[in-house]
């Protein structure tokens, strides 16, 4: 579930991103470059950001009751 909401929001970044370079500033498609560099280093480090502030935001389970 986590790697899906990663990819729609990277997904969400890129295109938000591109429109604004197309109406606002070529300058916004550093963003587009960041998140595609985000992208590539976790492919090969395992590491990504978003992925552990989701984790971490998880409610722990709550323990059964007897």
């Amino acid at each position: 579930m986590c790697e899906r909401i990663v990819r729609a929001v990277a997904g969400i970044i890129v295109l938000t991103s591109i429109t604004l370079a197309a109406l606002v500033s070529i300058k916004w498609l550093l963003l587009t470059a960041f998140v595609g560099l985000n992208l590539l280093q976790s492919s090969f480090t395992k590491f990504c950001p978003l992925e552990k502030m989701l984790k971490a935001c998880k409610p722990a389970p709550k323990a059964l009751a007897s």
